[in-house]
């Protein structure tokens, strides 16, 4: 064994002295070439992960998703960027990395975690997407886990004091049911009767969208330990309550606030789960056989007053649509994180969009299906990508959520599919069932 590494012991792909000029550099497109979610489960002392590692779950998601691109050579895989909001225990040691080692990619597989709280998939995405959009990388897996059974929102975190002493912050901001009430406060048309409906609504588009055989495609089995009933399969989301109505939650109590608006109908449950997608240059996906669901078009994060920082998604949407000279009027598809359904109603409000609008959440969305913290902005852009290749006759989507302590982000994307025949639509939707 020599005494010390040379470069010839790795496998390093050499860098470029062709030209003593450089050439200049031109942006590449980017594509969401798929993605998928372990279900997700409810996070209490009985849910369906009660006993499985957050890692784990990250774990099956990469596997999955390779296994759907034989095509794809996992030494090609350029970078593992994996969110947590909180990183620690079974989500900390750089999850990206670890996971990647655990998963079987090449030692030579580099990767990296990230928090972002909510939001934390989405810049996996927006941050991997942009090195691939400069030419430093070309393959990348972006995701996120959050196993808020183990590790509830704020678990270990010591805010500094000055926050609320100074006055930095109200003293409720750090609580994301307090901010969902005081949008209720601030705006007197977001009224409980529309939050109500929406919360409804939510359950019963996911219930449809299940029954149409929309959600089960992305889902990765996760094979289950419970020390007193054995080994399980989870094939299927625990969140979900079919058959709610507006009369069954009329009186449910308002936790956060006495006497408010906020209640666990219009709320998205606490719950486990990762999620995973592969982008890649659109070069290079057509070099390696890879079919591009989505194209990204723009993305954009903004601030907001922490105490209301469910208005975040209403300014990074409109900074994403001013960088890609595109209006609300060109978004035919919505998918939009529903931490709180208030939070969802002042995003319509702001943008003139009707409750019932089609183009929002058509397979419903967190107040069924659950949020996961860091997970869930790769699991709103896997259902527009199924919703791409059913839609041909949408361009656009946009992928948007709030953020806590005062956040917004949305990324716009591009419908590969567009404009294209019903055959090439079919087709699409087919290869992506037959890969599931």
């Amino acid at each position: 064994m020599p005494a010390r590494p040379t470069r010839t012991d790795f496998a390093v792909r050499p860098a470029r002295t062709d030209s003593a000029v450089r050439p200049a550099r031109t942006v590449r497109d980017v594509v969401f070439v798929d993605g998928v979610r372990t279900p997700f489960g409810r996070a209490r002392p009985d849910g369906l992960y009660a006993h499985t590692r957050a890692d784990d779950l990250a774990v099956k998601a990469v596997r999955e998703l390779l296994r759907r691109q034989p095509s794809l050579p996992p030494e090609r895989i350029d970078e593992v960027a994996i969110a947590a909001t909180t990183q620690a225990g079974d989500q900390g040691l750089t999850l990206g990395r670890t996971v990647g080692v655990l998963a079987g990619l090449p030692r030579e597989v580099p990767g990296f975690a990230l928090d972002r709280m909510c939001a934390g998939a989405m810049t996996a995405v927006t941050t991997t997407a942009s090195a691939i959009g400069v030419g430093a990388q070309d393959v990348v897996l972006a995701g996120g886990v959050e196993h808020m059974g183990r590790h509830p929102i704020g678990g270990g975190a010591d805010p500094n004091p000055r926050f609320v002493s100074e006055k930095l912050v109200s003293a409720d901001a750090l609580n994301m049911g307090s901010t969902a009430e005081n949008l209720h406060d601030r705006f007197p048309a977001l009224t409980r009767e529309r939050a109500d409906a929406y919360g409804v609504r939510s359950q019963e588009r996911y219930a449809a969208a299940l029954a149409s055989g929309r959600i089960t495609p992305d889902l990765v089995p996760v094979a289950v330990r419970d020390p007193e009933r054995g080994w399980g399969l989870a094939t299927a989301d625990e969140p979900p309550r079919p058959g709610t109505t507006l009369a069954g939650i009329a009186d449910l109590p308002t936790p956060f606030r006495a006497g408010g608006r906020v209640t666990a109908a219009t709320s998205a449950p606490l719950t486990d789960g990762a999620t995973m997608c592969l982008l890649a240059a659109e070069e290079t996906a057509e070099e390696l056989g890879l079919s591009p669901r989505m194209r990204l078009v723009s993305f954009a994060y903004a601030g907001v007053d922490p105490a209301v920082m469910g208005l975040g998604p209403v300014p990074s949407t409109e900074r994403a649509l001013a960088r890609a000279d595109l209006t609300m009027d060109d978004i035919g598809l919505i998918e939009i994180n529903e931490a709180f359904a208030v939070q969802v109603l002042s995003f319509l409000d702001a943008f003139g969009i009707d409750d019932e609008d089609p183009r929002v959440n058509p397979y419903g969305g967190a107040i069924a299906v659950g949020h996961p913290l860091a997970s869930t902005g790769v699991r709103l852009m896997t259902q527009l990508a199924r919703q791409f290749a059913e839609r041909p006759d949408v361009r656009y989507g946009i992928t948007t959520m709030c953020v806590g302590l005062g956040q917004g982000g949305t990324v716009i994307w591009e419908n590969p599919h567009a404009g294209g025949s019903s055959t090439a639509s079919t087709a699409a939707t087919t290869s992506t069932e037959e890969q599931a």
